[in-house]
């Protein structure tokens, strides 16, 4: 901790107005690392910080409450719009379990939406010719899926295949870990940063730390850059579907009940929020999962064990995608200029980034 406010220190002396754009941004950069370097070692020393005030201090932000009613309205809409009558819970597991992706098959589902978020990325992004990658299956984790980055171009990709994947969410897997989000985001800051510059603050990636916010953001918000408007619906649904074996027929549907699903992240921030400053309990945790996100038993049990493992990390996903689409959308990176969205898009996978820069 001595060591971390001694560089801040330091950093204090040096004289900004002498650096260019990307100068600044690693001054910035080493400031937010170096403050939830301390945050972290407080919280391991024993500290007892609030929810909010361990996000602030290890990922430059604070998530916002969207209300009870915002939450409401969703539930509402799904309500509405899914097949049959009665328990919410149970109607969304039905419908959704039509989609799951038969195991023998999830290979080649996988490797398929893999190369196509290469493809359509690689029209716009040159990566070194070194990268390379590795698939492992495994099970018996808090997480969906992991990239370990090996360093000189190299991730290990770790998907867990504990429970039936749905044929979306390959495609979601395969963009954030790889190709439209982790394992591109590393490559590229190790050449340009690491490699090209020699910043040797970029070997390394706490887990815990604004960048990982804007990693995570990247990663999420990725998808809609590469499939624009309704062409992921399409290519799932003309390609990955019948290599799953999968009845088109309520593609749209499912799209549409996914969509309102997705929305409801925000409310998982409060969930994990009021387990962890001790609001509620585990078990009144796992039941509000259940209501308010339609979670089933199993997955809201994950859930909270991602929350014992990750703590306040759980706002990366939500908060990383809003400041990402905002700052991209807000300087010309919108749907109808998509030289301009990727141009913005790569400037951020491969530059020193923190929340309150993207401000």
């Amino acid at each position: 901790r001595k060591k971390a406010e001694d560089l801040i220190s330091r950093l204090e002396t040096v004289d900004k107005n002498t650096f260019d754009k990307i100068g600044n941004q690693r001054y910035e950069y080493l400031e937010k690392q170096l403050m939830s370097v301390k945050t972290k070692i407080d919280l391991l020393s024993g500290v007892v910080m609030s929810f909010d005030n361990e996000s602030k201090g290890l990922y430059d932000v604070v998530a916002i409450n969207k209300g009870e009613e915002y939450y409401k309205n969703i539930l509402n809409r799904l309500d509405s719009v899914l097949p049959g009558q009665g328990n919410i819970n149970e109607r969304i597991d039905k419908f959704l379990n039509q989609f799951n992706i038969p195991k023998e098959k999830f290979d080649e589902v996988f490797k398929t939406a893999l190369t196509e978020c290469r493809n359509r990325a690689s029209q716009y992004i040159k990566f070194p010719d070194y990268e390379n990658l590795e698939i492992e299956y495994v099970t018996d984790k808090s997480w969906s899926a992991y990239n370990w980055f090996k360093g000189n171009g190299k991730s290990l990709i770790q998907v867990n295949v504990e429970k039936p994947i749905s044929i979306d969410d390959a495609l979601i897997l395969a963009a954030h870990e790889v190709y439209l989000g982790h394992h591109a985001n590393y490559i590229l800051l190790e050449s340009n940063l690491y490699k090209g510059r020699n910043w040797v603050e970029f070997s390394v990636n706490p887990l815990f730390s604004p960048l990982n916010l804007i990693f995570e953001g990247l990663a999420k918000y990725g998808i809609y850059v590469a499939f624009p408007d309704n062409e992921r619906i399409e290519f799932v649904k003309e390609v990955l579907f019948p290599i799953a074996g999968l009845d088109q027929s309520q593609a749209e549907k499912y799209f549409q009940i996914l969509e309102l699903l997705y929305n409801l992240d925000y409310i998982k921030n409060e969930i994990a929020r009021d387990y962890l400053d001790g609001y509620i309990n585990k078990a009144e945790a796992i039941e509000s999962l259940k209501v308010n996100c339609l979670m089933a038993q199993s997955r809201a049990e994950r859930s909270i064990r991602f929350y014992n493992d990750y703590r306040s990390f759980i706002i990366t996903y939500t908060v990383g995608k809003d400041m990402i689409k905002e700052y991209i959308e807000s300087n010309g990176g919108t749907i109808d200029n998509p030289d301009k969205r990727w141009e913005l898009f790569e400037e951020l996978l491969s530059t020193p980034q923190t929340p309150s820069g993207l401000l």
